[in-house]
């Protein structure tokens, strides 16, 4: 696969994957280029509540008490991130989103949480830390086995429940889950 053809697009880690934060990960890939790599995981719920976290940054959350923050990877887990539907300029200020796709948007800056916490879209999603590769270890783990691609579909993203978002990918790519065993492959 072509490196600029991974992201946008989605990341299924596959059984033999061993690394705990990512076992059954969906990974929502932002980037990939000959650089490196960075996504988020958007299958894995942290305990935190979305309330909880912006309280603690003095800030005002006007969603849904029982939203939570999701863990979106083992690197720098205490750096933010907003996953969103594309929502108006004048609501979320000035700067500080990027465009995943025409139906996903990013936003990074403290103004534009502090913008987007105050009038929710209907789909969010907070995240804390995000996975990264460096130059070539992502394709030397799909080389291996360790993930399957495919493209990013936002009813996936924002409203699969965590826990069938890995089978649900896997079978919109036509493979049964149940069906997947780990395995050393081919040596």
């Amino acid at each position: 696969m072509e490196p600029s053809n991974l992201a946008p697009g989605l990341l299924l880690a596959m059984p033999q994957l061993a690394y705990p934060n990512f076992s059954r990960a969906v990974v929502l890939m932002i980037e990939h280029s000959e650089n490196g790599s960075f996504g988020l995981v958007i299958n894995h719920p942290s305990p935190i509540r979305a309330r909880e976290l912006l309280d603690s940054l003095e800030m005002s959350w006007r969603g849904e008490d029982t939203a939570v923050v999701w863990a979106g990877g083992p690197v720098q887990p205490s750096t933010g991130w907003v996953l969103h539907e594309p929502i108006g300029v004048a609501q979320a200020g000035n700067g500080g989103t990027i465009e995943i796709t025409s139906s996903i948007s990013l936003s990074t800056s403290q103004d534009r949480l502090r913008a987007i916490a105050s009038q929710p879209p209907r789909n969010i999603r907070l995240l804390l830390g995000y996975s990264g590769w460096g130059p070539g270890q992502l394709a030397t783990e799909m080389a291996r086995g360790a993930w399957l691609h495919t493209s990013v579909d936002p009813v996936l993203v924002f409203n699969t429940p965590a826990d069938e978002m890995w089978e649900n990918a896997m079978r919109s790519l036509g493979i049964n889950p149940r069906d997947l065993f780990v395995g050393r492959g081919v040596n």
